[in-house]
């Protein structure tokens, strides 16, 4: 199934100012690091593509700045192309929302507030199955999981996506189409209530969660479920440092969205880069806003790992607008693009020439 299939379906129904330079470095006017800048594109290999295929777009795509691709699925043959061409080759893998364990460890799945399980009652759509990652045996099948691939020769790196909680709330351009409206959490859609969670909160902070009267509103609770994503997700970064290759993830596109809706705190992940889905249309803004959500992502990070602003093609109505969104994430500190969506000649032209460095 194509990677984000569930929030395509639901489209078809101000710049932030840059802040002066401030500080020790400033004072002492030390020299500033020159900005290495890398784009991405999110791809799923076709297994049909021929060798003629493969030339002609690892050419073009190196010819307009893309340092890089996130392969969904595994290919030698694409791989190898890639970086033949000095385009680094990175496994793109869904996390937190896998389904092949579903028969062997039903238990291993996250429960909803009414107490229902992804593994029988999904959430949305039929493969929102999201694992509990308050459970050991779910990071140990994780960092096992990324260790087989980053031991392959050909893989540059690991990118992690859906790396985070079941969305409690969706992007606002989904609820039309999914008959919901979100303005407050609803318990069938906030997750994870398991056993195992209960038992590690009590421990943790000494409380019940199921006796506090709004969990939803529970600063604690919050703060347990952001620190089980990003126990799971600095222990995996352990096993990238461990085969001294690069480790990214695709999150939601602010520090403050992805908390919220996600229970995502992108900004405390030990990683080599981040990119944030800046889909504007998902949200109701406007191009101005992806230059928003880049100041307040590299505002956060204050300098931990570079943003990358991830594009969503079918977003922008025209080209103008695809140049308008690539000059205001990279006016507002991005370290470059990741694009999801079918890449035309003229989009790699506009990339070309808007990210000489």
């Amino acid at each position: 199934m194509n990677k984000r299939q569930f929030l395509k379906a639901g489209l078809l129904a101000g710049v932030a100012a840059q802040l002066p330079l401030t500080g020790v470095a400033a004072e002492a006017k030390l020299p500033i690091k020159k900005k290495v800048m890398k784009n991405w594109i999110w791809i799923n290999p076709n297994l049909k593509d021929t060798d003629a295929d493969l030339e002609t777009s690892y050419t073009a795509y190196k010819a307009a700045g893309i340092t890089g691709i996130f392969f969904e699925n595994d290919s030698e043959r694409h791989f190898r192309a890639a970086k033949a061409h000095g385009i680094e080759a990175h496994r793109w893998i869904w996390t937190f929302n896998r389904a092949e364990l579903l028969t062997e460890h039903p238990d291993w799945y996250s429960k909803s507030r009414n107490g229902d399980s992804c593994a029988d009652k999904p959430p949305y759509v039929t493969y929102y199955r999201w694992l509990c990652p308050s459970r050991p045996e779910v990071q140990d099948y994780l960092t096992s999981t990324v260790d087989k691939i980053l031991a392959l020769d050909y893989v540059d790196g690991i990118h992690l996506d859906y790396v985070r909680y079941c969305d409690v709330v969706l992007p606002v351009n989904l609820w039309d189409h999914y008959k919901i409206e979100q303005t407050k959490e609803l318990p069938e859609y906030d997750f994870c209530y398991c056993e195992v969670c209960q038992a590690k909160f009590k421990e943790q902070y000494n409380q019940d969660v199921k006796a506090i009267q709004y969990p939803d509103a529970s600063l604690s609770w919050r703060l347990f479920r952001y620190g089980n994503i990003i126990r799971v997700v600095n222990s995996i970064s352990e096993v990238a440092k461990k085969h001294k290759k690069a480790i990214t993830a695709a999150v939601f596109p602010t520090p403050e969205v992805a908390r919220r809706n996600v229970r995502q705190d992108w900004t405390n992940f030990h990683l080599d880069g981040v990119c944030p889905m800046i889909y504007h249309g998902f949200y109701k803004e406007g191009v101005r806003w992806i230059g928003d959500a880049v100041a307040e992502g590299v505002h956060f990070l204050d300098g931990k790992f570079p943003l990358y602003a991830g594009l969503y093609i079918s977003d922008f109505k025209n080209d103008d607008e695809i140049r308008t969104g690539i000059q205001y994430a990279l006016k507002n500190g991005a370290a470059g693009i990741s694009f999801f969506g079918h890449i035309t000649p003229g989009i790699l032209d506009i990339l070309k020439q808007e990210t000489k460095v």
